[in-house]
């Protein structure tokens, strides 16, 4: 924790345009970022409950963040351009981005009246440290600025719509990254052996990765009708996996949501070390070959971390969870 020890008081309402001071969040991000961000998202809200909270990310995960609750959504495509709002604005500002001179810049041009960051050329803070995990990154950065957060946190609010499968056996089969692909056949017999011990199987995605799906579903022998991949918005998505049986995915934001909504899930990891993403205690399985791990996110092949999981380590975890 800083030497202050306490909260600063809120600026002025008269100086904002609402009447509210505001609060706002850098971390332009994927949806599993978003997610692992949830405990120290969740703890600004509470140490800032006057504050106008924003949350600068991609327009997309919109319905996402309204799972979080408290916050409105600054469309913002990555760190290429500057941030939509004047410098002077902003109250308090928080990188949850990184800490390299990328985000810090975006961070400083705000000139916000208190800056929530790790340590810099321009400011306190605490060092970056490689090896903790995400949601202990955030909070920790946060409780060394004297706001408490808890890293187990991580739960979000209930989906506004129901799901269009409950008690479905989710297989999540796309990933952002080719390193993160495990082979469609294997997908494919996890699904056969899961329907055939009485599982109502459906393979989820985004859109571009449809036509993956469709052929896991097909090598399974089981009908298209089971393949949603593309036709989920971000809120159907999120309370299909939170209204499911299982999930299997790897290391995705589908397997963030698992974590998010405590749904029995079988993670497989590649490139990344579950030390550092993996989900918190609960029903969850983590499969990997940490030995074999090659580490390069953004390979078009499959990590061999992830290559080295067989279906049989899929179905014995299913097994383990007690859904098999």
């Amino acid at each position: 924790m800083n030497g202050a020890g306490t909260l600063p008081a809120a600026s002025e309402p008269g100086n904002h345009l609402d009447g509210k001071p505001e609060l706002l969040v850098l971390r332009a991000l994927k949806l599993g970022d978003l997610l692992v961000a949830v405990p120290a998202l969740k703890a600004l809200r509470r140490a800032f409950p006057e504050h106008r909270l924003r949350y600068a990310a991609q327009g997309w995960l919109s319905e996402a963040l309204g799972l979080v609750g408290g916050y409105e959504l600054l469309p913002t495509h990555g760190l290429d351009e500057p941030l939509a709002m004047d410098a002077g604005i902003v109250d308090v500002a928080v990188n949850l981005h990184g800490s390299g001179p990328e985000s810090q810049g975006r961070i400083e041009a705000l000139k916000a009246r208190w800056t929530i960051g790790h340590r810099s050329e321009h400011r306190d803070g605490p060092p970056w440290r490689n090896e903790l995990h995400e949601r202990e990154r955030w909070v920790k950065l946060l409780e060394w600025h004297g706001i408490e957060a808890d890293p187990l946190d991580v739960q979000l609010n209930t989906p506004h719509v129901p799901s269009p499968v409950p008690g479905a056996t989710v297989l999540h089969v796309g990933a952002a990254y080719g390193s993160r692909l495990w082979p469609a056949d294997r997908f494919a017999a996890v699904a056969a052996a899961l329907d055939n011990a009485g599982h109502r199987i459906v393979f989820t995605g985004g859109t571009g990765e449809r036509d993956r799906a469709m052929d896991v579903c097909r090598l399974a022998g089981l009908p298209d009708q089971a393949v949603l991949a593309g036709k989920l918005g971000l809120g159907e998505f999120a309370a299909t996996i939170a209204a499911a049986r299982l999930v299997v995915s790897a290391d995705t934001g589908a397997a963030h949501l698992a974590s998010a909504y405590g749904t029995t899930s079988v993670v497989l990891f590649g490139p990344a070390p579950p030390e550092i993403w993996g989900p918190p205690p609960g029903p969850h399985v983590v499969l990997t070959r940490a030995e074999l791990r090659r580490g390069e996110t953004f390979a078009v092949d499959p990590d061999p971390a992830l290559l080295a999981v067989t279906v049989q380590d899929v179905l014995s975890a299913v097994r383990e969870l007690g859904a098999l």
